[in-house]
């Protein structure tokens, strides 16, 4: 078995660690788990399977469902034109 399915479990643990803290302390662990979890998910990519890769990008995106939604927003911000693309 390759080394990155062990850390992809072990970074799970973490992740459900973090969430168990109180909201001021998750922003920290947050981001670091959250640019982790590219590093990790190119990995198993590359060592297990695409399949596995894209079972494992799920999980991320629905434990980061809200800061991700967060940052799109932002990114959509910026990227639009005032006034354009937004809905009154």
């Amino acid at each position: 078995m390759s080394l990155a399915v062990p850390l992809a479990c072990l970074w799970v643990l973490a992740a459900t660690g973090v969430a168990f803290l109180p909201m001021r302390y998750q922003v920290l662990p947050g981001l670091l788990l959250l640019a982790a979890a590219g590093v990790l998910l190119a990995w198993l990519a590359v060592d297990t399977s695409p399949w596995i890769a894209a079972a494992a990008l799920a999980a991320v995106v629905s434990m980061f469902r809200k800061p991700l939604r967060y940052l799109l927003k932002r990114i959509m911000e910026k990227v639009a034109p005032d006034g354009e693309g937004r809905e009154p």
